[in-house]
């Protein structure tokens, strides 16, 4: 707006007298009568130094999760446990009669215990285990300190007193909870495992079918529950993570409830579990809470003594009647004008922002009738409900990315919301709708449809319910067995076997990395985010552009001379490839020295010929060795400091799959080096030659 001196005049002159209206009214009339209470909090993992949690029977924090119920051999049957948040909720305003809106969202791990009395990991589940029970629940709960004890089995750790129907005799604690029930009790109606909603009784008012035990106990459950306080819905959304599809792990369904029934303005909140005669170590893994309530004054005068008199309130607002009236003409007035000359800017600025896209969408998208939708912006903000926060699976440097459900295709997708103050976001926009609207491989993420409306980029994507390899490789509790990691690697390796050779033209995808490789409810690869891909001519060899990717997974060479090709993608997929055989990123400053940069740690190990020292300790040894060897060399092959020695990517897919002998890498790590002609991309260099040593530094020696 700088280069238009008069109209930033203007604009400051209309703002001041706006304001200065607004302010003058605002003098006068009393002080709001409404105001926001609420609790919002986030814990991403738990310590037990943290005192925000209150831990009663055998819920204790460890290992960064909450530990409901134990899997000691003296405790394990019959056992009882409670986490609750030490803040209480403001649920009624009692002067109003308000209700609380509120959102919850938790991640948790429900895993068996073996007959030698150990919690098994996901990786260690067999094909039978023991039975299982009793499950857990989220709950609001008044006057929780009545609760003079925890029942276990059926109760779940919160019903007290409980006779044969599973309700609550007493007076003093009543409560609300959403169960996850692992066991069928004699008052619960659904067979097997079941999520229902309890109203001061285990006996659910409204219940739905849950997964099979089987699925329950290798996957990381979620949960959201939301609360409605003006229409008193109830709404609860649970995933298991490896399964999609609307009935088919992705399960939701509301309930209209008054939770003023708890009859309390405030209540407790948190997580509560049990086992009875069989058992079942309960994990709560994450947890994140915000809620907000409307409360007033006003209606309080008399009941709390005040003698103010409401004549006052009606002559002081008659009085201000005629200023506030004219105020406001003369602000509606002004807006008015603004609004015709900023709507002008807009659609100069509008235009200007998609021209972008369309100069390079044209007409290559959805004319052939097949492939990639063109979708409005009313559908996709549909299927997202108006783009809520709730809504929300994840946000970084390009925008955000929301779950969404479009209703005419019955389809749950992922929709990226490109940031509107990212002139980079619509390039990549553009770029990738270009590209992976062409593209068609089983190990490519689809791209389900796309929309540029309302100063809006959108891109709708298959719903891929395991998320992204980087969070199973590097969690603590959710992990990936070997057969399913090899299967991985293989198939991101014919991923880019199709980019690099198949298509008729060479995609370079130019951001390989874990969080990028997305897995389908069968733990399939599929490789995605193409906002950084350049198309290339088969014949043609590295395209010189800005430097793009992420530190750790980006070649030697790219950082020099700003190249992007073959051999730089094939260095990424060496990385992930290291990344998936040995747990760890590629860079890890908190790591003994030795060890804080992978290559260089696998590297030292293949040269001492202890390369299966590498292994990623959380897979207790249980992994195929030819396998482990085979996708560690490869991943030291591919990450070659020398591009000129890295494998082509038919070559990578022939070694995986035992077609071709492993090759004979030296046994230290070589170190590139580069002449003093090469050209030197965003940085300033000694113009004599230099050695690059890969790292979490770069390191020049004239």
């Amino acid at each position: 707006m700088h280069q238009f001196p008069v109209f930033n005049d203007m604009m400051r002159l209309m703002m001041t007298i706006s304001l200065s209206v607004l302010l003058t009214c605002t003098l006068f009339i009393p002080p709001s009568t409404h105001a926001a209470s609420g609790l919002n909090f986030t814990f991403p993992s738990f310590s037990p130094n943290d005192h925000n949690i209150i831990y009663d029977g055998s819920a204790s924090a460890s290992d960064e999760v909450i530990l409901l119920t134990s899997y000691q051999k003296d405790r394990m049957y019959n056992d009882t446990g409670r986490a609750t948040y030490k803040q209480q909720m403001h649920l009624w305003d009692k002067e109003t009669g308000n209700l609380a809106n509120f959102t919850t969202s938790f991640s948790f791990l429900i895993k068996p215990i073996d007959e030698k009395h150990e919690s098994l990991n996901r990786s260690q589940v067999p094909d039978s285990y023991p039975e299982i029970g009793d499950g857990l629940t989220f709950f609001l709960a008044s006057n929780i300190s009545a609760l003079s004890s925890l029942n276990a089995g059926g109760g779940l750790g919160i019903g007290i007193n409980t006779d044969q129907d599973g309700t609550s005799s007493s007076k003093e604690f009543r409560f609300i909870a959403i169960e996850f029930d692992t066991n069928q009790n004699a008052w619960d109606l659904e067979n097997g495992p079941h999520v229902g909603i309890d109203d001061n009784s285990l006996m659910s008012v409204r219940r739905v079918q849950w997964i099979g035990e089987d699925e329950i106990v290798r996957g990381e459950q979620r949960a959201e529950i939301a609360y409605n306080g003006v229409s008193k819905t109830l709404s609860v959304s649970f995933t298991n993570s490896s399964r999609d599809g609307d009935g088919d792990g992705i399960g939701r369904f509301n309930y209209t409830i008054d939770l003023g029934k708890l009859q309390a303005e405030f209540v407790t909140i948190g997580f509560s579990a049990s086992t009875g005669t069989v058992t079942e170590q309960n994990i709560i893994s994450s947890w994140s809470f915000s809620s907000s309530i409307n409360i007033s004054d006003e209606g309080s005068e008399y009941n709390n003594g005040r003698n103010r008199n409401p004549r006052h309130h009606h002559l002081s607002k008659k009085g201000l009647a005629g200023l506030i009236v004219g105020g406001f003409f003369v602000i509606g007035f002004l807006l008015i004008f603004l609004a015709g000359i900023i709507k002008k800017r807009r659609e100069g600025e509008k235009i200007s922002r998609f021209s972008i896209v369309n100069s390079v969408l044209c007409d290559e998208i959805g004319s052939g009738g097949f492939g990639p939708m063109q979708f409005s912006y009313k559908q996709l903000s549909r299927a997202t409900t108006n783009f809520a926060e709730t809504k929300k699976l994840g946000q970084g440097g390009f925008g955000s990315v929301y779950f969404g459900f479009l209703r005419d295709l019955n389809l749950h997708v992922a929709i990226k919301r490109v940031s509107r103050t990212s002139n980079q976001g619509i390039k990549e926009y553009a770029s990738e709708v270009k590209i992976i609207s062409k593209l068609r491989h089983k190990n490519l993420v689809k791209l389900v449809g796309w929309c540029h409306e309302k100063n809006d980029l959108l891109l709708a994507y298959e719903l891929l319910p395991n998320g992204s390899l980087d969070r199973f490789l590097f969690s603590k509790t959710d992990l990936l067995t070997w057969d399913l990691r090899y299967k991985v690697a293989t198939g991101l390796a014919s991923a880019l076997l199709y980019l690099h050779e198949e298509w008729e033209q060479c995609v370079l995808h130019r951001d390989v990395k874990s969080s990028n490789v997305m897995l389908d409810k069968g733990f399939n690869a599929k490789l995605g985010d193409f906002g950084l891909a350049r198309l290339v001519d088969h014949e043609k060899g590295a395209q010189t552009t800005t430097l793009a990717g992420t530190m750790g997974y980006i070649a030697p060479e790219s950082v020099l001379t700003g190249k992007a090709s073959k051999e730089t993608d094939i260095y990424s997929f060496g990385i992930v490839a290291l990344e998936i055989a040995c747990g760890r990123k590629p860079i890890e400053p908190r790591a003994e020295p030795d060890k804080v940069l992978l290559v260089d740690w696998v590297w030292e190990l293949y040269g001492s010929g202890t390369i299966l020292g590498a292994a990623d300790p959380k897979l207790c040894s249980i992994f195929d060795e030819q396998e482990m060897q085979s996708l560690i060399t490869v991943g030291l092959w591919s990450a070659h400091p020398d591009y000129s020695q890295r494998p082509s990517i038919q070559q990578v897919v022939r070694v995986l799959k035992f077609e071709s002998p492993l090759p004979v890498l030296p046994s230290k790590m070589p170190v590139a080096t580069y002449p003093a002609s090469t050209p030197v991309s965003n940085a300033s260099l000694p113009t004599s030659s230099f050695s690059f040593s890969i790292g979490a530094t770069s390191s020049f020696s004239s």
